[in-house]
This record gives structure tokens, sequence and C-alpha cells, in this order.
């Protein structure tokens, strides 16, 4: 049998043959049909395309929160074409009268890294608009402890007897000018570098003058409720190949930490130095980040070290001394530079010149401490700065990271 393939290769837009590499750079591509290979391996695609559900898988990872696949159910369902939906933001389904309430109570449902179950007007490649049962559900990491993926199950929902054709109608007479819209907008191939988490969300006042909703039947709920069991079921099956397990609820040591937000990171991802942010508000002040440099120095994998106080780098050597300076520059809201030996997992010791300095948030309250290790017995490359210089870098850009993540979140909301 052969395998299934998701790298784009070419498309139709207004009638002409366009490479699908419009949608973004060849390594644009690359990434989105990694997302699921990576983790669950190769045989995930095949196994998912045999499911007969309508269904998206989102990667909240990636920039612009893109489709990343497509069943064949929901591709019969809308009319597009596997090429023509990878990559992209799953706001181009959307037209103007989806209701704007929904999507919101959908981004929301994303941001908490929730589920969510909603009745939506979407709209079909040709502009004629659905109605359709919305199901969403995250797809936690185990060593991740956040959301790697979203997937979205979608159930037709048909015209009930004696409901209100009237407004049908006027889809009609706005379904040209839509088209030609949405023709743009498959003409614009880029992968949409929005803030993450946005998929399903649009980007402007439509949606106010939306149908009145048409509410789900119990056994269209039981359809997506069944779909969704399903499509985790084949995820985790496969994800057990490769080691990275996921699963239904947040299952490692982080799971009462409020996760992060997506784009914070993201932004934190890009940053090479070794460092961890820790949370001073909730007991123990536990690591809340840790970075791919941290893990790689330490030996410890993200899901051991995800939820701990830093403290369990610490063991019979660690100076006593050099701790207490660190809990008095914490207390004082202070930066602190200490030399102390740590350990790794595998029980070796390392040299640590430490630097832990408070990171506030866009309201400059302190949000996070961020504590940036270097091996003093490592030979990696710092491009010519001294390790002091090297480690103000990391922590100006999680300063940059964090106050960025933080713009726009209500007093009720924390980064934390």
């Amino acid at each position: 049998m052969v395998g299934l393939t998701l790298t784009p290769t070419a498309i139709t837009v207004n009638g002409r043959r366009q490479s699908a590499e419009g949608m973004g750079s060849c390594e644009e591509a690359r990434v989105v049909g990694e997302s699921l290979t990576s983790r669950y391996s190769e045989w995930v695609l095949e196994a998912l395309d045999e499911l007969s559900d309508s269904f998206l898988i989102t990667d909240p990872s990636l920039a612009g929160h893109p489709i990343v696949f497509a069943s064949r159910g929901f591709l019969c369902m809308s009319g597009y074409a596997r090429d023509e939906v990878l990559g992209r933001n799953g706001r181009i389904f959307q037209g103007p009268a989806t209701n704007r309430r929904s999507v919101l109570e959908i981004r929301e449902a994303i941001r908490e890294e929730r589920t969510v179950q909603i009745s939506l007007l979407n709209y079909r490649r040709d502009g004629t608009p659905h109605w359709i049962l919305f199901h969403l559900f995250p797809v936690f990491g185990e060593d991740e402890g956040r959301a790697v993926h979203f997937v979205a199950v979608q159930v037709p929902i048909p015209s009930r007897p004696g409901s209100s054709k009237s407004r049908t109608h006027c889809f009609g007479a706005r379904r040209m000018a839509f088209g030609a819209c949405r023709d743009e907008v498959r003409a614009d191939h880029d992968l949409g570098y929005k803030p993450v988490r946005e998929s399903f969300v649009d980007t402007d006042n439509r949606g106010l003058e939306a149908e009145e909703s048409r509410e789900a039947r119990d056994c269209e709920k039981e359809r997506a409720v069944t779909a969704a069991d399903s499509i985790l079921s084949t995820l985790t099956r496969y994800s057990k190949l490769t080691g990275k397990r996921v699963c239904r609820k947040r299952c490692s040591s982080a799971a009462n930490i409020a996760p992060l937000s997506s784009s914070l990171i993201l932004s934190l991802g890009r940053i090479k130095q070794s460092f961890v942010l820790t949370d001073p508000h909730l007991p123990d002040m536990p690591i809340v980040y840790a970075s791919d440099a941290f893990l790689g120095l330490t030996g410890y994998s993200r899901q051991e070290v995800l939820g701990r106080n830093c403290r369990f780098l610490s063991g019979p050597g660690t100076d006593a001394s050099a701790l207490l300076e660190i809990k008095e520059s914490i207390q004082k809201e202070q930066a602190c530079t200490v030399r102390l030996l740590n350990y790794r997992k595998d029980g070796n010791s390392f040299w640590n010149l430490l630097h832990i300095s408070p990171v506030r948030n866009a309201s400059g309250e302190i949000a996070f401490f961020v504590g940036v290790q270097v091996d003093e017995g490592s030979k990696i490359e710092r491009h010519g700065l001294s390790p002091e210089m090297w480690q103000l870098g990391a922590v100006g850009l999680v300063k940059v990271a964090v106050r960025g993540s933080s713009v726009g979140l209500g007093p009720s909301r924390s980064l934390s």
C-alpha cells in the first residue's frame, strides 16, 4: 500500500496551475509536513487517511497555527483539495455570516487548551455556506505538558423541517463577491504569520449579522465525540512508536501549572542559550519553561523538569552560601550571578555560572524569573562574547518575548 504524502505539489488558483511553494518556502512546507510524522511516525498519515470522519489537525507550535492534516471526509465536505488546505490557517473557511462570537469562543478554548463544541457557519470552496457542529479538542504531549496539536472534528448539521429559509437567500446575493474574495485568499499562499493559537479566528468585524445559530442534535454531538475518540486513539497508538507519547489530558508533572501561550513558547524556542523560566507566584517557584539547550546541558527531559524547583540540580558539593545568595536576590526582586556546582541527570557535576533576573510583563509586574546557565567546562561557541554578555543577551531576549506576549492580556489573565 502506498503511504500518504502531505508534501504540497501544485494547486489550481483562478484556473492557473501554481506551485504549492507559493504557500511559503520549501522549508516551511517541510516543517508543516513533518509536524505529524516526527511525533507519530510516517505510518500515522495512512492511518488517519483511512478514517471516514471530517476533521482537521493543527499545530499551535508553528507560526500562524497552520493546518497540518485534512481528512478525506473534510475535503469532500468542503470542496477543497488537500494542497489548498495544508499550511493555511483555519480562518479561510469563515465568511460574511460566520458568527464572530462563536469564533471568539473557539479562540478562547485554544488559548486555554480545552475542548469546545459549538455550532458554526463555515463556507465551502465554492462560497456556499453550511452549518457544522465544530468539536475542537487538544492533544497533549507527555513530555511537553502542553497541547502539541488540536483536532477539529466537523459534523454537518442539516436543515430542520420548518427552519427559516429567509436568510438563505441573502447568502446568494453575497456569494459572487465573497467567491472572488476567496479566490484572492487562495492565491495568497503565505503561511499567515499571525500570533500563534489563532486558528479558526477571523481578523475583521464580519459575522455580526450571522444567521441564528442552528443547533445540533444529540445524535450529531455523539457522532462528534465518537470521531474524536477514534482520532485520539489513533494518535495515541502511533505516538508510542516514536516514544513521544500523547494523551487526552495534561499528563506531566506540570499538570497544575497554567500553560504559557503558544506565541510565548514560540518566541522562547528561538533563544539558543540554556535557560529556564520559573513562576514566583506558584508554591515552591516551579520551572514553567526549559529551553532545549538546558535539557541538553542537564540530561533531563522536559517532562522531568517542568513543575520542579531548580534545586533538583544541587548535590553534595553545592555551596549553601551560593543558594542563599540566590534566595535573597529573589526576595529582593534583584538580579544576581553566582558560581555553583550542579549535577546532571547521570550524576556528573559541572560548574555552573548562573545568572538570575526578574522578568516583568507589559504591566511592569514580575511575571517570571529567568535563570541562564553557562557550563564553564563547555566549548560552546559564544560568537566572541564573554559568558556574562552571553547571559545578558539571553535575558534581554526573554524579556522582549514576555512583554510582547503579555500585550493585550486583561487583568484577569497572566502569563503564568
